[in-house]
């Protein structure tokens, strides 16, 4: 028991080490956060009271709706099921974000978008008990979402394009040695 609560506790120390060395890490998840937070409240603001704005009619509006599901408003039966994947899955992005010992830029931003977007919807459930969405693309009758979404989405993207940037050079760099 001793073996595995040292080595916890060496695990924690290189992941604080980590969070001091990418600081800057933190400086996007923190920023994702804030923009987030920020974006729903103005919807909460401005967009409740209204309901929907046409930003562009029948292809983008602001429209205000209280997400009470998962990702898209799904699993709304399940919030306890939802609340508790959601926190086992940013924290163990966390700790490998900042406790991995190698640095991968494009990989290491795209985690960090998805770390902050996903505590932006959670700070809403925990708070309010539903995510508020405004995001609303008409023409192809998509789901609403919201800036957290975007970021999860994109940054999801961004960590397969750094997967597949891996793969490519590794690649090159395998047939490169089998050149020579």
């Amino acid at each position: 028991m001793k073996k595995i609560w040292n080595k916890c506790v060496l695990f924690l120390k290189q992941t604080w080490k980590g969070m001091q060395e990418r600081w800057y890490y933190l400086t996007i998840i923190l920023g994702v956060i804030l923009v987030d937070q920020l974006t729903k409240w103005l919807a909460v603001k401005f967009l409740m009271p209204v309901g929907s704005v046409p930003l562009w009619k029948g292809v983008l509006h602001l429209t205000y709706l209280e997400n009470r599901g998962a990702a898209f408003g799904m699993l709304a039966d399940c919030r306890a099921v939802f609340m508790v994947a959601s926190i086992l899955g940013l924290t163990g992005f966390a700790l490998y974000l900042f406790g991995k010992k190698e640095k991968e830029s494009l990989l290491d931003i795209g985690l960090a978008m998805v770390i902050g977007g996903g505590i932006g919807n959670m700070i809403d459930r925990t708070i309010l008990g539903y995510v508020v969405d405004f995001i609303d693309f008409t023409l192809i009758d998509f789901a609403i979402f919201n800036g957290a979404d975007s970021f999860v989405c994109v940054g999801a993207g961004v960590m397969v394009l750094a997967m597949v940037l891996a793969i490519i050079k590794e690649g090159k760099k395998n047939e490169h040695h089998t050149d020579s």
